[in-house]
This record gives C-alpha cells, structure tokens and sequence, in this order.
C-alpha cells in the first residue's frame, strides 16, 4: 500500500500540500499517484512568478504509462520549482514526499483539500 503522510493535506487529483503557515508552501503528488503512474519520465511544472489557481491545470507528469495533468491544490503565486526534479523525475517516484516535491506557492486561497485520514480511506493509502 502507499503510504500517506499524516502531517500533509490532499487533493482528490492526489496533489499533497504540506502547509504549516510559516511560509510558501510545497506542492507534490503522492505516493499513491507516483505508484500509479509507473515510471515517470518527465515532468512540465509552472514557472516562477506565474499565477496557479485550485483545481485548474498547472502542468503536467509523463510516465511510461500515461501522461497525467498536474492540478493546483490552492491559487497563488509560484515563487520556485524544484529544478532537481525537473531533471531527474525519478526523484518523485523515489521521495514523493520529501526530494519529489514539485513547486513552492505562496498560497491566497487553498482549494477543497482532504485530510491524510480521508485521503487514505478514498485512495487505498496506508497511514
């Protein structure tokens, strides 16, 4: 099973956000879409300083499978990108919670986002 970190909040689209208040804060995609996925192979993120917005396409991750839309948890502003990852998308099949991260967003507005319980329960993730 795949595990959902209990400290994050979730997107159905299976974004996580990890917002503690204290800053920007970091987007990714779970452990349970990466698992899904398969090997993903390629990723297009947003640019620094462009505007997301929750629940409206912001990129999008390749695998060998398929190629997937990536989806804003929250509207704000994007103030970096995860160039590691940009040019090793192992990286989010590997960490997706910790090295994967994607972007980082100064967010105005978070989206409808699910806790790690209810996360888990709607996805087959483990705790």
């Amino acid at each position: 099973m795949a595990k959902v970190v209990a400290e994050l909040k979730y997107s159905a689209e299976h974004e996580w956000v990890a917002a503690d208040g204290s800053g920007p804060t970091n987007i990714g995609i779970s452990a349970v879409a990466a698992e899904a996925l398969g090997d993903i192979v390629y990723v297009d993120l947003p640019e620094v300083g462009s505007t997301v917005t929750a629940g409206e396409t912001c990129g999008e991750v390749e695998s060998t499978k398929s190629v997937s839309d990536l989806y804003a948890p929250v509207t704000g502003e994007v103030v970096e990108i995860n160039d590691e990852v940009v040019s090793d998308p192992a990286l989010i099949n590997n960490d997706p919670y910790g090295a994967g991260w994607l972007f980082k967003v100064a967010v105005t507005e978070e989206g409808p986002l699910m806790s790690a319980e209810e996360y888990a329960a709607a996805n087959g993730g483990e705790l």
